[in-house]
């Protein structure tokens, strides 16, 4: 396991300080678990971002994120990015 070692600005370590409380963490479980969230974040974002843009399909933005397809693509939906284009839809209801 690696080591990280970094400087904060006051307002941040204040914060982190109240986290810990709350949180009743000790101050290494509590940067562990918030740089797990924020990277899973990250990854989701990313990951919706190329989704959006058309970079990759809903299976391999849920591998980048780390999620089921079909939890994959309820956060597709919940930020209003259509992954399946209104020709396939249209082909799929001609074909009824």
């Amino acid at each position: 396991m690696g080591t990280i070692s970094a400087r904060l600005p006051e307002d941040i370590e204040n914060e982190l300080e109240l986290y810990l409380v709350e949180e009743n963490l000790e101050r290494s479980t509590a940067v562990r678990k918030l740089l797990t969230e924020g990277l899973a974040s990250w990854r989701e974002n990313r990951a919706l971002t190329m989704l959006r843009e058309g970079d990759v399909t809903i299976s391999r933005g849920a591998e980048i994120a780390d999620c089921s397809v079909w939890e994959f693509a309820r956060l597709a939906e919940s930020r209003d990015i259509t992954w399946i284009s209104e020709d396939h839809l249209e082909d799929d209801l001609d074909d009824l």
